[in-house]
């Protein structure tokens, strides 16, 4: 019997061993798994980033380029109210006389 219990021990030390061993090998293939997803996430975000600083700076180029054009139409609407006004008494509407 003692002989019986020393194998059965043995045996359970070594299948203790193996699970332990499998355990670890497990863990490590699930850790390599979640480093490459974490990995693909980091490289999206990073794509994801310059993109958007690509946009930023194209619609800072568009911003300023309608802030011209709006500078423009308002100078060019000033020159004409001023032109108007400069010229009020001549340009009055007149109706004819005699209904005509």
């Amino acid at each position: 019997m003692g002989r019986f219990r020393a194998e059965l021990g043995q045996e359970l030390t070594q299948l203790r061993s193996e699970i332990v061993e499998e355990f670890r090998h497990q863990i490590g293939v699930q850790r390599e798994d979640l480093q490459h997803k974490l990995d693909l996430v980091v490289e999206g975000q990073q794509m994801l980033a310059e993109k958007l600083e690509e946009t930023r700076s194209e619609l800072k180029v568009d911003i300023g380029k309608i802030d011209q054009r709006v500078t423009a139409v308002a100078a060019d609407l000033a020159a004409h109210r001023r032109d108007t006004e400069a010229h009020r008494k001549g340009w009055r509407v007149r109706e004819k006389e005699g209904g005509e």
